[in-house]
């Protein structure tokens, strides 16, 4: 029996970022990438995506109190 991580209600949506996105993103907080907290290439919530090492996945977090979320990791 195979069951899919990412149908689970507690499993944040996870997206990969363009490459314009990234810059973006990067320019705006005066960082790099290696200034964005890690998640793992074997993580199970991303092995779908198709990732390599130094992409950015976007991390949408769903809170009753803040609403709508983002959250940014670097492929490592």
């Amino acid at each position: 029996m195979s069951f899919d991580i990412n149908k689970h209600e507690l499993v944040p949506k996870h997206t990969k970022i363009s490459d314009s996105e990234k810059s973006k993103l990067l320019a705006a907080y005066h960082i790099e990438g290696k200034g964005l907290p890690k998640i793992s290439k074997s993580d199970s919530a991303i092995a779908k995506l198709d990732l390599k090492a130094g992409d950015i996945v976007k991390i949408e977090r769903i809170s009753k109190t803040a609403g709508i979320t983002h959250y940014y990791r670097q492929v490592n």
